[in-house]
């Protein structure tokens, strides 16, 4: 096993640290190349250091594989591995493995003294069939490529790590320059940690490669490969943007069913999240369409053509719009808030409202230099119609606020939001 090299801290280590004392299977589970197995040896590492004896198992390694054909072999393997004691089994790309749902499960139930530690990389095998057959039985992880906030304690080599908010506020040119670079290349990990453009081009072309050739031609068995990467090229190139499933069927040339089947596998392969409208009267907005973004911008921009220029063209206003949404989904990832957007047949439209339980608040996105605190005719008349108590307008670097009828409007630079409490600050 090859010794662990600089890597970047995630904050997801801690919370798979406490998940190790559980007995439930920790499944940790997200994009190719986002990090997983580099967290699955950290924890491995943990896990020794404290004295416990582990075992790691691939089902990328030809030679672990064996262990795969039957659960009787596996419990051998472990018995052979641990004796009578208990141990720790990392089992890394499980989503390679058929029917790896009732596998496991017929294992866990036997009730071994055994801790199990899975990923898998984004396949349908993983997000569905896995996911139901160990309802009960695991806590899932979802890992997604690194945070701007992970990313910026990595530049900085944490010495800021413990305040970070007081980082961003005296250091916000820095930031604004950090976030262009986030913009431009996106968060893998072995993307971030290259310095030249060459290096980062060949690794963010090498993870989009074999994503289409691995989890796309293979685990997904689509035949039209051509059109599938015409899609994602469509879909980026229309990020924070109402989607057109007929528009998208006559441009690829496929069926419009065809259209909603990729987008379903695109979401379940952990690359793009559809938004939908938010609405109380279905009549007057508009309910079908979603608005696509992608997990991971440098993958969206790898896409266009535009990786390591995105944040200088003319559309870099949506690329912004799309790292927020990343802010957010990341921010109510537990929280049980929802994200839509909002648009009336009168084209009045919202980028984000988050909501949680009886509390409403709408969200604009500004990638623009600010210099009062003005709002424009779609927030107003959003206000109008739903007179929530605050509403949010994320912008580069202005601060300040206005009050519209009862509803107090907050203009804060982006790095603000991402340490806020929106609905209780």
């Amino acid at each position: 096993m090859n010794e662990i090299k600089s890597f970047i801290k995630r904050d997801v280590f801690e919370d798979l640290k406490k998940h190790l004392s559980k007995k439930e299977i920790t499944l940790i589970a997200g994009p190719r190349q986002a990090g997983k197995t580099t967290l699955m040896m950290l924890l491995k590492k943990h896990l020794e250091l404290a004295g416990k004896k582990t075992v790691f198992l691939s089902l990328d390694f030809e030679n672990d594989q064996k262990f795969f054909s039957s659960q009787n072999s596996m419990v051998e393997k472990l018995k052979l591995e641990f004796g009578n004691n208990g141990g720790c089994v990392f089992i890394d790309e499980i989503q390679r493995k058929e029917d790896a749902g009732v596998f496991l499960k017929g294992i866990y139930d036997m009730a071994l003294p055994y801790k199990f530690i899975i990923s898998g990389s984004g396949s349908v095998e993983l997000k569905e069939k896995i996911h139901e057959s160990l309802a009960g039985r695991k806590a899932m992880f979802e890992i997604f490529p690194v945070s701007f906030s992970e990313f910026v304690n990595f530049k900085t080599e944490y010495k800021y790590s413990d305040r970070l908010d007081n980082y961003f506020a005296v250091e916000n040119k820095k930031t604004v320059e950090l976030l262009a670079e986030y913009l431009n290349f996106g968060g893998y990990p072995r993307v971030v940690t290259e310095d030249t453009l060459e290096e980062k081009t060949r690794i963010i072309s090498e993870i989009y490669s074999s994503y289409m050739e691995k989890d796309i031609a293979y685990l997904l068995k689509i035949e039209k490969l051509d059109a599938f990467n015409s899609l994602v090229k469509i879909l980026a190139s229309q990020t924070g943007k109402m989607i057109n499933y007929s528009e998208l069927s006559n441009t690829v040339g496929i069926s419009a069913v065809t259209v909603r089947n990729y987008l379903w596998y695109l979401e379940k392969t952990f690359i793009t999240e559809a938004v939908s409208p938010y609405f109380k009267n279905a009549r007057k907005e508009i309910t079908k369409s979603p608005v696509i973004y992608f997990h991971d911008i440098g993958f969206r921009n790898y896409s266009l053509g535009l990786f390591g220029k995105a944040s200088e063209m003319d559309g870099s206003g949506f690329v912004f719009q799309n790292f927020i949404f990343n802010v957010l989904k990341i921010k109510f990832l537990f929280s049980g808030a929802k994200i839509n957007y909002w648009r009336t047949k009168e084209k009045a439209e919202v980028d984000f409202v988050a909501s949680s339980g009886d509390k409403l608040i709408p969200i604009e996105v500004k990638y623009a230099d600010i210099k009062k605190p003005e709002i424009n005719r779609s927030l107003r008349s959003f206000i109008e119609k739903y007179s929530p108590e605050k509403a949010f307008i994320v912008n580069k670097s202005f601060k300040g606020s206005l009050i519209v009828g009862k509803t107090e409007i907050n203009f804060i630079p982006f790095w603000e939001l991402i340490g806020k409490d929106i609905f209780n600050s």
